[in-house]
């Protein structure tokens, strides 16, 4: 079972694929301090962060379709306990518009549900605890 992780942050993108528990792949994106600010709002950096994503992937031979599940960092989302969630509608609405403040790991679950669905899976998405 193929999982990719994804862990934005504030100059970075972390990212590593397992295979069960072992590590197949584990890269850190390192984001131009000027590019990112040039963003007016986190969610603007969501397509920048995708597309560095995908590029990676494809850099390494990974495919979107090889994988099973994605899970993003969970972000600034409603309170709720620690633990692993599925990423569902209400939660990108809240991650979206920032309901609980701006972070970078509310793009997370949205990577996370996005690429997902450019696999061509349904139900695989995650966040893994919020923030």
């Amino acid at each position: 079972m193929k999982i990719l992780t994804i862990n934005p942050g504030s100059t970075s993108t972390k990212i590593a694929l397992f295979d069960d528990l072992e590590v197949i792949f584990n890269k850190t994106l390192r984001h131009d301090t000027d590019t990112i600010t040039g963003f007016p709002t986190i969610f603007d950096q969501y397509e920048f962060r995708r597309e560095i994503i995908i590029k990676s992937l494809q850099e390494n031979n990974i495919s979107l379709e090889d994988i099973d599940f994605f899970v993003g960092r969970g972000g600034l989302v409603k309170p709720i306990a620690s633990g692993v969630y599925k990423v569902n509608e209400a939660m990108l609405v809240d991650l979206r518009k920032g309901v609980l403040g701006e972070h970078a790991s509310n793009l997370g679950g949205v990577l996370a549900h996005e690429l997902a669905k450019a696999s061509g899976k349904k139900d695989v998405s995650f966040i893994v605890d919020p923030v």
